[in-house]
């Protein structure tokens, strides 16, 4: 199999792809009743950050986590347009366990003092979004011009703080626009979706996702020294980043996919069409790898897995066993097909078997979040969401791993060590 680009150009065509590139400042990458379950929502934060960890971690715990801020900020104001007091309160668990974790994260990376300023400035602009949620949901547009003021009001503070948290590196300027850019995406989708405009709804999940997913690239090359950050900048790491980014936002869409189900039509299309969208940007992603004939294969494999879990969903909200037993043993077959050839991709037979026990993993996440949720037992089925989420990121790192080692004579002398060719920006 021939290798049909470097890795700076695969970076290029990815980021080319992604839905939610634009150049407004976020320039990088310019988701019969039951009794309610008693079950204890644990909050599947990450490990703390140590303060040894390295660059490449630094980067990986602030995307995912900004990135999963986004996901969560968009399904509390769904949880209060579907009047769903049950669902808000365990998002609103998540979102505190998450700003928990950014918070340390920036204690270690930053200093103690600005994650105490960070703290007091994310709290008010997540409960300023639960009340532009609430107001939305609501119909109430004078309290939500209220929280919206309040919001871009907070988007100067924030630029304030990350300019002088980062000692200039980052404008003021610039990160306010990248907030104000947060803002009002976050606040159009609360409308869309409480207008029942679920097609507009879900493409600005998308955008807000990946734009706030490369704010995390920001905070941290602003907190590393400058050599480290520039490292960062590296075609390998670009690669790394946006294979994290993507697969994370597969696993986040399958949720609002297999949530809609139980919704009706009009929202599972919505959430489908752009389930869709990220297969095709995960496949053009591949054809710079392995050429447009190998890729079809990909889309193919990827396209069963997709169905499987949606089958296995169907048959949940059906209550019909026999078909999620069928369900379920497919997905099996489709996880060993899609292992098979990511190992064909990378030229190693030996990467089978641990990346079947991923994809393996991946399906069982998504099919207990299906379950619990069906149950309404919405603690349990945020909690291996989150635990979901958070393993996309190790299923990037082995892919790309091995995709370096495949492409290693086709990159320039010095290749990743260069720190050159990188073609992503940052969002403040």
């Amino acid at each position: 199999m021939r290798v049909r680009v470097g890795l700076t150009g695969l970076v290029t065509v990815i980021l080319a792809a992604v839905v939610g590139c634009t150049s407004n400042g976020d320039g990088a990458r310019p988701a019969a009743a039951v009794a309610t379950s008693t079950t204890i929502h644990q909050h599947a934060a990450p490990a703390a950050l140590g303060p040894d960890a390295s660059p490449r971690e630094v980067r990986a715990r602030f995307e995912q986590l900004l990135g999963q801020h986004a996901l969560l900020a968009v399904r509390l104001t769904r949880s209060q347009a579907a009047r769903s007091p049950d669902l808000e309160q365990v998002v609103q668990g998540s979102l505190a366990a998450n700003a928990g974790a950014l918070e340390q994260v920036v204690g270690v990376t930053y200093d103690p003092a600005q994650a105490e300023k960070f703290k007091q400035l994310w709290a008010g602009y997540t409960d300023q979004l639960a009340a532009y949620g609430k107001a939305a949901a609501a119909g109430d547009s004078e309290a939500a011009q209220d929280a919206r003021t309040s919001l871009l009001d907070g988007c100067k503070d924030w630029g304030a703080w990350l300019a002088g948290a980062s000692g200039g590196r980052v404008p003021a300027a610039t990160a306010t626009r990248s907030a104000t850019a947060r803002v009002e995406r976050l606040t159009a989708q609360a409308d869309a979706y409480a207008d029942r405009d679920y097609a507009k709804a879900y493409k600005l999940e998308r955008e807000v996702y990946e734009g706030t997913y490369g704010t995390g690239t920001t905070l941290a090359g602003a907190s590393l020294p400058a050599r480290q950050a520039a490292a960062l900048a590296s075609a390998p790491e670009n690669l790394r980043s946006a294979f994290a980014m993507l697969l994370g936002e597969h696993m986040e869409l399958i949720v609002d996919a297999q949530r809609a189900t139980f919704a009706g039509s009009p929202e599972f299309k919505a959430a489908a069409a752009q389930v869709n969208a990220n297969t095709a940007t995960l496949t053009k992603a591949l054809s710079g790898i392995v050429g447009p004939d190998k890729a079809k294969e990909f889309q193919s494999a990827w396209a069963n897995h997709v169905e499987g879990l949606m089958a296995y969903t169907a048959a949940v909200a059906g209550n019909d066993q026999a078909a999620k037993m069928v369900a379920k043993e497919n997905l099996d077959g489709f996880a060993e097909r899609l292992a098979l050839f990511f190992s064909d991709v990378v030229r190693n037979v030996l990467a089978t078997d641990p990346l079947t026990e991923a994809i393996t993993a991946h399906d069982e996440h998504l099919i207990d979040q299906v379950d619990a949720y069906a149950a309404k037992d919405y603690a349990g089925a945020q909690q291996v969401q989150d635990e979901g989420y958070q393993q996309m990121v190790g299923v990037a790192n082995v892919l790309v791993d091995a995709i370096e080692k495949v492409m290693a004579k086709s990159m320039p002398a010095g290749g990743s060590k260069t720190g050159g060719g990188g073609t992503a920006h940052p969002h403040p």
